[in-house]
């Protein structure tokens, strides 16, 4: 373990040649790992735990889509594939991915099941942070540890296969057997993470929550909305548009940024992009840093939380999700995207 100097301030930092997979292998030889949901998360980190040679159970409702999605990768029922009970049952470590939502419902099934010694492993400090919403309150004689990829469950698997891997957060809640920080370290190399860093339940929902309804979701969607009807209403066609808003983005400049930092994409850019841009940071920032305070004091009082439990607990809430989403794929910003992504080099017809 290393302390790195972020500007001035020292943070631990895990990397895998600190803490290699032949050493998580030995931390976790004895230990049946059980993935309770097999959604987005689930999925990705029980695969990438399978293919490192760690022992993995799912546990999963049947006759849903994620109990098919687990058949079709080759989790085999009674073996390896369990309902929700049974893998609780049988898990020494339980990774608890359920939805924010399901984890409050099948709490009182699953805490049945936590006797002493076990782990109870989560990705996100929701449940444990808003207990007093959700009545997740672990027994006293288990350990309680989080490691927070930080990517979609679809990166953590894309980049595993890479060869790369996805920045993971930790964080250790409860430590009974005194050995949870090597168990959360051995799980967060397990899942292929790339490097590790500290952090706490409570400051992991809270930066993980503003980041999504923020920089990483919301506003830049929201953004990409204003800028491209903008345009079209001063005549720009929608490829234009488009193009402009979202395809140099992601396809070209973006990746700069990613390379060496925003320094380094504006570097590479015109002097009058370099100019403008200057100028209208800063006007940017100061517009939006209204908003950004009003949410995180909503995610730190538990206001956005109790809104995603109220929603995401309603019978009809996939409808009504799927309706969302339906209605944002149809604007015709994303309708002119899904034709400008055919246009790309790698997806034109060659001859044989």
């Amino acid at each position: 373990m290393a302390l790195i100097d972020f500007g001035g301030v020292k943070e631990k930092v895990i990397t895998r040649e600190e803490f290699s997979l032949l050493k998580a292998q030995e931390i976790l030889r004895h230990e049946t790992i059980s993935v309770l949901g097999y959604g987005v998360q689930g999925q990705g980190q029980s695969l990438n735990m399978r293919d490192n040679g760690f022992r993995i159970i799912i546990g999963q409702r049947d006759r849903t889509p994620s109990w098919d999605k687990a058949l079709k990768d080759g989790w085999v029922p009674g073996v390896t594939l369990f309902t929700l009970e049974e893998a609780s049952s049988k898990g020494t470590v339980i990774e608890y991915l359920l939805s924010d939502a399901g984890q409050k419902e099948f709490w009182p099934t699953l805490k049945t099941y936590l006797t002493e010694g076990k782990t109870l492993f989560f990705s996100h400090g929701f449940s444990i942070t808003y207990k007093h919403l959700t009545g997740v309150v672990p027994p006293g004689n288990i350990d309680v540890i989080l490691v927070a990829p930080k990517g979609s469950g679809l990166s953590v698997r894309r980049n595993f296969l890479e060869g790369s891997g996805i920045n993971s957060s930790y964080a250790i809640y409860q430590d009974y057997t005194k050995k949870a920080e090597e168990k959360a370290l051995a799980l967060g190399v397990a899942i292929g993470s790339g490097y590790l860093f500290e952090t706490t339940f409570e400051k992991e929902v809270y930066s993980d929550l503003t980041g999504e309804r923020g920089v990483l979701m919301g506003a830049i969607a929201g953004i990409m909305e204003a800028q491209y009807n903008e345009l079209r209403k001063h005549g720009h066609s929608p490829s234009e548009a488009f193009n402009e808003t979202v395809e140099e983005f992601t396809q070209s400049l973006i990746k700069l940024a990613a390379e060496k930092g925003m320094d380094w994409l504006y570097a590479n850019c015109s002097t009058t992009a370099q100019r403008g841009a200057l100028d209208w940071k800063g006007r940017f920032r100061d517009a939006v840093a209204p908003v950004f305070s009003e949410l995180y004091e909503r995610v730190a009082n538990g206001s956005e939380a109790r809104i995603v439990l109220e929603k995401n607990s309603q019978p009809d809430y996939r409808e009504k999700l799927n309706a969302e989403l339906a209605e944002m794929a149809n604007l015709e910003m994303w309708r002119v995207g899904e034709m400008v992504r055919q246009l790309r080099p790698e997806n034109w017809n060659r001859e044989p």
